[in-house]
């Protein structure tokens, strides 16, 4: 159906997991679409991968040097940005009296500070351009609640929602709709990686904690990256023109709202 086609969009944190599955099914909509990542060489690889209509570019959302060079690549290679995905993140955990500085400033830098200053980097461009466009971003169920051992990345993900309602309605009258998406549990590198620290402080063996989540899930299994990707479409699209300042969840069922 191509939803998107024409559409410049770039997504940050898209060299793997669920970026690089926003990545595709952009271009399957008809967006050209700039891989956003750290790791360069994986981008580059994913853009190789996804096709001719998708591209790299060297991103670090924890400095503005480098996203004002990624916007401006951006507008160099494709004419201009219509749509921004805010989909690099961190994640750690800890109880609360053995939280770091280094690991509360790490998070906070990319979770939060590298998605507003990416967001306004990508408005002005918007505003510049005068044609409007579409912000996306990722938040989590997370930041619905609070978790024992989940204190700083619950907070970012909060801060996400609330930067994504404060956003939308300050950016919609330059016809820049701000909205977020809240996942669950998503299968993937990433809750590997969860998974490993929850066996560290919980004392369970490896695997442990991701099945008791799945079975937790309503829906009956854990997310998918391409469970998420029809959300991301239809936010980026004309038919969500109305929708401002909102944060959807895509979880399966495990919270509502």
């Amino acid at each position: 159906m191509q939803r998107l086609k024409g559409k410049s969009a770039l997504i940050t944190g898209a060299a793997r997991g669920i970026g690089r599955a926003f990545a595709e099914a952009y271009v399957r909509e008809g967006a050209t679409v700039a891989i956003g990542d750290i790791d360069l060489a994986r981008a580059e690889q994913a853009a190789r991968a996804i096709g001719e209509k998708a591209y790299a570019v060297d991103l670090d959302v924890a400095d503005q040097a480098s996203i004002d060079g990624a916007i401006e690549a951006v507008v160099a290679k494709a004419g201009g940005l219509d749509i921004l995905i805010n989909n690099a993140a961190l994640f750690d955990l800890a109880p609360i009296v053995e939280i770091t500085r280094e690991s509360y400033e790490r998070l906070f830098s990319v979770n939060v500070s590298g998605a507003l200053f990416t967001m306004q980097a990508a408005a002005r461009q918007m505003i510049a351009q005068g044609r409007g466009g579409k912000i996306i971003n990722m938040a989590s169920q997370a930041g619905r609640r609070g978790e024992a051992l989940v204190a700083v990345y619950c907070a970012t993900k909060a801060a996400v929602i609330s930067l994504t309602q404060s956003a939308g309605l300050n950016l919609i009258e330059h016809g820049i709709n701000v909205n977020a998406i809240a996942p669950g549990v998503v299968e993937g590198e990433h809750w590997d990686h969860v998974d490993v620290l929850f066996a560290k402080y919980e004392n369970r063996p490896q695997g442990e904690k991701k099945r008791l989540v799945s079975k937790a899930v309503p829906f009956g299994r854990l997310g998918t990256a391409e469970d998420l990707a029809g959300m991301a479409i239809f936010l980026a699209s004309s038919e969500a023109d109305y929708i401002v300042a909102q944060t959807y969840n895509v979880d399966g069922g495990n919270w509502m709202s």
